[in-house]
């Protein structure tokens, strides 16, 4: 069972630091959790995410549903001996992709029927068949089944939005065994209206999770309109339960969730921009495609110790294989954007820890600017 150990409390914010403990292992907070939508993190191997110091991966629900289908990782042992990956894992429960569909899908009180995206084939979610499916794939944390509202939302909207999700998060909850060696985890939305998202973190804490996320921001809302909801949610958690902020993965806001008392992220976007051939560096990024790079022999950035940097990989070499449409660059720059997230957490750890953390943010904020 998964256990949220507290550490340490920042003086002068919501900051802590703690341990997450779980069946397989235990990883430090705050983390940053790389995103494996298809049972892998895209261009990189278990063994270099381990490099990397990752103890904690996401997998997606809504894709391992589709395909390979949750019977056949069950049949393979689950997702851990069939990605060949024994630390721990996450799974979202399906919701946010789901929804995403737009026109595709059909929401009712029972769940939602939607068309594949691979086939167009007629499927069916429900908070039941969501756990059902978290279950077999064996996950360490098992995310309950929401609705992510869209930006903008009217108040009825979000209001009757939230109130189903809470619904069916609670039949989430009576369905999940509590013998279980999994965790589930309740999801808080609300939009953006900070008496629906207070009141949704007090209704969930009341259905006593083994932890809590906080959905359906950064969804193109303004950034001070993302804060001010995310503290009205971790304002009204439990302290002694971990806190997870979803889909959320560039510093600036990494700084700001942990400012407020999140203790997990996620977000495809350090692998994603790899891809774009950007890499990300303390107080910018570098588009490796500008042609400001043709003779730049420097690293991607001096000192970092990824495995890119450590070996010498130039910037105008990287460029070349971005142009030229190499994997090899896209690794290099995927494995140097998840180093440079998983150190800059551990150093927001090390800040807390030392109770400088405003310190660190002030001069995060000084150097972005």
């Amino acid at each position: 069972m998964i256990e949220f150990e507290l550490i340490h409390e920042d003086r002068n914010s919501h900051a802590r630091a703690g341990i997450i403990h779980t069946p397989h292992g235990s990883f430090e907070t705050p983390i940053f959790m790389p995103v494996g939508t298809q049972a892998t993190v895209k261009t990189v191997s278990p063994d270099e995410l381990k490099d990397l110091h990752a103890g904690i991966i996401l997998t997606n629900t809504y894709h391992m549903f589709l395909r390979p289908g949750a019977d056949l990782v069950e049949e393979a042992g689950g997702l851990h001996k069939f990605m060949n990956w024994d630390r721990a894992i996450l799974t979202d429960s399906g919701g946010f992709q789901v929804f995403s569909l737009g026109e595709l899908r059909k929401i009712t009180e029972a769940g939602v029927e939607f068309r594949s995206h691979i086939d167009g084939s007629k499927k069916f979610l429900s908070p039941e068949i969501s756990i059902e499916v978290q279950k077999k794939l064996g996950s360490d944390i098992v995310m309950a089944f929401d609705e992510c509202i869209p930006y903008p939302a009217d108040y009825e909207y979000a209001k009757k939005s939230t109130e189903r999700t809470h619904r069916w998060e609670t039949r989430c909850r009576d369905f999940f065994s509590s013998e279980a060696t999994q965790a589930l985890f309740g999801i808080c939305q609300g939009g953006m209206y900070r008496d629906l998202r207070e009141n949704s973190a007090k209704f969930l804490s009341e259905l006593n999770f083994h932890g809590y996320a906080i959905g359906g921001l950064s969804v193109g809302e303004p950034r001070d309109l993302m804060y001010e909801m995310l503290s009205a949610s971790t304002e009204n958690l439990p302290l002694d339960k971990a806190r997870y902020l979803m889909g959320v993965g560039t510093p600036d806001h990494l700084v700001e969730g942990v400012a407020r008392g999140v203790d997990m992220f996620d977000c495809v976007y350090p692998t994603r921009v790899a891809r774009n051939g950007m890499a990300m560096i303390h107080g910018g990024r570098l588009v490796m495609k500008n042609a400001c790079f043709t003779h730049d022999f420097d690293v991607l950035e001096p000192g970092c110790e990824c495995y890119a940097c450590r070996n010498g990989f130039t910037r105008t070499y990287i460029r070349h294989l971005v142009r030229a449409g190499e994997i090899f660059g896209l690794r290099l720059l995927t494995l140097h954007n998840l180093y440079f997230l998983e150190k800059f957490m551990r150093e927001i750890r090390e800040s807390i820890l030392e109770d400088r953390f405003d310190e660190f943010r002030k001069n995060f904020w000084e150097g972005s600017n």
